[in-house]
C-alpha cells in the first residue's frame, strides 16, 4: 500500500467552504481522477483519507495537509496534477510526496497566520501588538458547546509583528481601498484549547482596544514543526522529500556495486 501526502490551498471565495464541503469535493476529485484508493472495512467503506488540522471556515490557507492510501503505486506529481484538475479553482493541490516517514500530524505544531486589517492604521496596530507582546497573559472568551470559556491567548503566540501592506500575501485587488490597512503576521503554537486568529484579535481588543471596522481577512501561510531556536515553522513534508531523495541516490549505487 502506497501513502501519498498532499498540500492544498483554500483561496478566494473557496475559503468559505467548510471542512465537510472540502471532504465531499475531494472525494469526487478522487473518483474523477480514477485514483486507486484503499477503502476502510465495514458496512459503509470510505476512502482512506487522513486530514490534519484543517483551517476554520472563512479563513484562507496556503498550507493544508492530508494523506491518502493507494492500492497501486502512482507517481506523486502525476497524481497531484490529476487531482488539481478535478478540483475547483481555489482548492488547489500544490504539492505531493510519497510518505516515507511516520507522524505527519505530529509535525504540525504551529501555524503562520496573516491578518489583513482594513481601516486600521499601521501605527495603531503596532501599538496594540507591542502591548500584546509585553503582556504575560491575555485572557479572552469564546462561546463553546458548554458555555462561555475563558483562556489565555498570549502563551500560544510565539511571534506577533506588523508588516507593510506591500508585504501582504493576499491580493490587494480582492479588497481595493484608499483606507489605511495594517498587516499582522502571527506564529501560533497548536495548543489545547486551540488559539485561533480571532482569539488573538480579541486579545488585541482587550489589551489595546484595537477594533477593526471590518472583519479581518485571515490566511494561513504555513504550518509545521515549530523551531524553538529560530522561532520559525518548518516544512512538514521535508522529511519525506529527503527520504525519497536519499532512496533515489542509494538505488543507483546499489545497482553499480551488485555482482555481475
Amino acid at each position: 500500500m502506497q501513502r501519498i501526502r498532499l498540500r492544498y490551498t483554500k483561496r478566494g471565495r473557496l475559503r468559505f467552504t467548510s471542512h465537510r464541503d472540502f471532504q465531499r469535493a475531494f472525494e469526487r476529485a478522487l473518483r474523477r481522477a480514477e485514483v486507486p484508493m484503499a477503502y476502510s472495512a465495514g458496512f459503509t467503506p470510505h476512502p482512506k483519507v487522513s486530514y490534519a488540522n484543517a483551517a476554520p471556515t472563512g479563513t484562507g490557507s496556503e498550507a493544508e495537509y492530508l494523506e491518502i492510501a493507494l492500492t497501486a503505486p502512482r507517481d506523486p506529481e502525476q497524481l497531484r496534477a490529476l487531482l488539481d484538475e478535478s478540483l475547483p479553482t481555489g482548492l488547489d493541490i500544490t504539492e505531493a510526496v510519497e510518505a516515507r516517514t511516520s507522524g505527519l500530524a505530529d509535525r504540525l505544531t504551529a501555524s503562520v497566520w496573516e491578518l489583513r486589517l482594513d481601516g486600521v492604521p499601521p501605527e495603531e496596530a503596532r501599538r496594540a501588538a507591542d502591548a500584546f507582546n509585553a503582556a504575560e497573559t491575555v485572557e479572552v472568551q469564546r462561546l463553546a458547546k458548554n458555555g462561555v470559556r475563558t483562556f489565555d491567548a498570549r502563551a500560544a503566540v510565539a511571534n506577533l509583528e506588523v508588516h507593510d501592506l506591500r508585504e501582504t500575501h493576499s491580493s490587494q485587488a480582492d479588497r481595493p481601498t484608499d483606507q489605511p490597512c495594517a498587516i499582522l503576521r502571527l506564529v501560533v503554537r497548536h495548543v489545547t484549547p486551540a488559539v485561533r486568529p480571532d482569539d488573538v484579535l480579541s486579545g488585541l481588543r482587550a489589551v489595546a482596544d484595537l477594533a477593526p471596522p471590518v472583519p479581518a481577512a485571515v490566511t494561513r501561510l504555513a504550518q509545521g514543526l515549530f523551531d524553538e531556536e529560530t522561532g520559525t515553522v518548518t516544512d512538514p513534508l521535508a522529511p519525506d522529500r529527503e527520504a525519497v531523495e536519499a532512496r533515489s541516490t542509494a538505488e543507483p549505487t546499489a545497482a553499480a556495486t551488485a555482482p555481475a
